[in-house]
């Protein structure tokens, strides 16, 4: 099995591309493969869609409907952590029918109809968390079939440049999304029904460009001879579990997920210490998104040459010291230029980096799958961790609940680093293939 290290840094073999189901052929030794930069553009018109969207929503509930920090910690979590279980059904599906093209479209599709459920929605509590969940459902579905498309469409020591790639590209989204949301705000008088049809529109715009831009079942990686002699099974799949180096990646992105707070908590801190307008509100994530987009291809090349783990790891350490920013004394534009800064560089580090610390202990034909696993891990420990704080938040207040939040995760990142530990040293450098089942 692959794995990026310290000591390695030449090209995949030929037997390992093989194995993989990498199509060397697309992915030359320096550039990104035709598949991966089509999916960055689909990604980069769906996060303009979604962030539109994203960016209006903490203010949305807790200003203008009134929620309190648990309720609004329900619904965040929902939003972060409903997509648990239909992330391992959307992922199974994928390998099984190699169809990951259909499967991510389907979730795209229902991203997209969910926001025309917000605009009916109103002001009902209930009929927003439906239509978050479909959103998270949709999101879920996708996540897993387009990552492995783009593992299987990269050389294994090109992966973090290939996410790095992918991630900008969708960052870009990002950054444009909140400006987008704060300009139609602006000019519609704080109308949220125009932010929810427009990012329907942009978000069906996403779908067309998926159809039209990425490869489905012609995708060498996808042909019967690629995938193997038989689909795999959803028993071999939760086999994945069983494979120690995926436990530990597995164990350290669950438990660090479990004790990060969401990026809606961070920016609602944000803007209750610094006491702005809340209708520069929707500008916060644009601060994240810059850092993240300018390093998010420099921290995956970093990742194919160091090995992934540091990487990852150092993005939850600049996390905590984000929570550190804000229970400190500083204060003004340069607690808000480095928070904001750190919490770019958290994404930048480990959001990319993490698929391509986990794809190269994934057989081809289970790309999708512990894809799956993976995320649906992150996305269980982020519902608990939104719910908790949201909870504390209520009963103890911002900064007890904070305080709370920074010691868990102190203690998450000691026990991530264990868990990690020996992952680069303890795999040589050069490639065998994994076990199918």
């Amino acid at each position: 099995m692959y794995l990026a290290s310290s000591r390695e840094t030449g090209a995949p073999t030929a037997e390992g591309a093989a194995s993989r189901g990498t199509d060397t052929s697309s992915a030359v030794r320096g550039r990104v493969a035709g598949p991966v930069l089509a999916l960055g553009a689909v990604s980069l018109v769906t996060d303009i869609s979604s962030e539109m969207v994203t960016a209006v929503l903490p203010l949305y509930f807790v200003v203008g409907l009134g929620l309190n920090p648990l309720q609004f910690g329900f619904l965040d979590g929902l939003y972060n952590g409903v997509t648990a279980l239909v992330r391992l059904v959307g992922g199974h599906a994928a390998d099984r029918r190699r169809c990951h093209k259909l499967v991510a479209g389907s979730g795209y599709a229902l991203s997209a109809l969910s926001r025309i459920g917000l605009l009916l929605a109103g002001t009902s509590t209930g009929g927003i968390g439906a239509a978050l969940a479909a959103d998270r459902i949709g999101k879920g579905v996708r996540t897993a079939p387009r990552d492995a498309l783009i593992s299987l469409s990269s050389p294994p020591d090109s992966l973090g440049r290939a996410f790095g790639v992918h991630r900008a590209m969708d960052t870009t989204g990002a950054l444009l999304g909140p400006l987008a949301a704060f300009a139609l705000l602006w000019a519609t008088a704080d109308a949220y029904d125009a932010v929810f049809v427009v990012s329907f529109c942009v978000g069906l715009l996403g779908v067309l460009m998926l159809l039209a831009l990425v490869p489905g079942r012609d995708h060498p990686a996808l042909r019967p001879a690629a995938a193997g002699p038989a689909p795999p099974s959803l028993r071999a799949v939760l086999g994945l579990l069983g494979d120690r180096r995926f436990q530990r990646v597995l164990c350290a992105a669950s438990l660090l997920g479990a004790v990060s707070i969401g990026d809606a908590f961070v920016y609602l801190l944000l803007q209750r210490r610094l006491e702005f307008a809340t209708s520069w509100f929707p500008l916060l994530p644009l601060g994240t998104a810059a850092v993240f987009l300018l390093l998010a291809v420099p921290f995956g090349r970093l990742a194919d040459r160091t090995g992934r783990r540091l990487p990852f790891l150092w993005g939850h350490g600049a996390l905590l010291a984000v929570y550190l920013l804000l229970l400190g004394p500083v204060g003004g534009w340069p607690l808000l230029c480095a928070a904001l800064l750190l919490h770019g560089v958290f994404y930048a580090a480990t959001d990319g980096v993490l698929m391509a610390l986990a794809a190269p202990v994934l057989p081809a034909r289970q790309q999708a799958g512990g894809m799956a696993l993976l995320q649906t891990g992150q996305a269980l420990g982020r519902l608990l961790a939104a719910v908790a704080f949201g909870a504390a938040w209520t009963l103890w207040g911002s900064r007890p609940a904070l305080a709370l939040a920074s010691a868990a995760l102190a203690a998450g990142l000691a026990a991530g680093v264990f868990l990690l530990r020996d992952r680069d040293r303890s795999v040589p450098a050069e490639e065998t293939p994994c076990p199918a089942e």
